[in-house]
């Protein structure tokens, strides 16, 4: 996939996976790859950035013994997903066109 392409649909990936619950960086990573390869050093720079837009939050939990840093979603971040999803829908209708126009 082009990077480019993969880039921008990172943000809605996270913020969806964010969405159904908390998460810290590795599980959000694994949470993602279902979806997007993507490594977990590529995730943290989007992570940052999301959180200085407001789209995420972070707060931190002891787990084992150990802090982990946690992402949240913002009411802000929902409502860029939603905005993202409405995009995406737009996107798919073009997509569908070019493929069925191809066959």
């Amino acid at each position: 996939m082009d990077a480019q392409l993969k880039k921008g649909l990172l943000d809605v990936c996270v913020l969806h996976v964010l969405k159904k619950e908390d998460a810290y960086g590795y599980k959000l990573t694994q949470e993602i790859t279902k979806i997007l390869y993507i490594s977990e050093s590529a995730l943290y720079p989007v992570l940052r950035r999301l959180e200085d837009q407001g789209l995420l939050e972070t707060y931190t939990a002891e787990h084992s013994g150990r802090l982990r840093k946690y992402y949240r979603i913002t009411a802000a971040g929902i409502e860029k997903l939603n905005e993202l999803i409405l995009e995406l829908k737009e996107l798919r209708k073009v997509i569908d066109l070019i493929i069925m126009d191809g066959e």
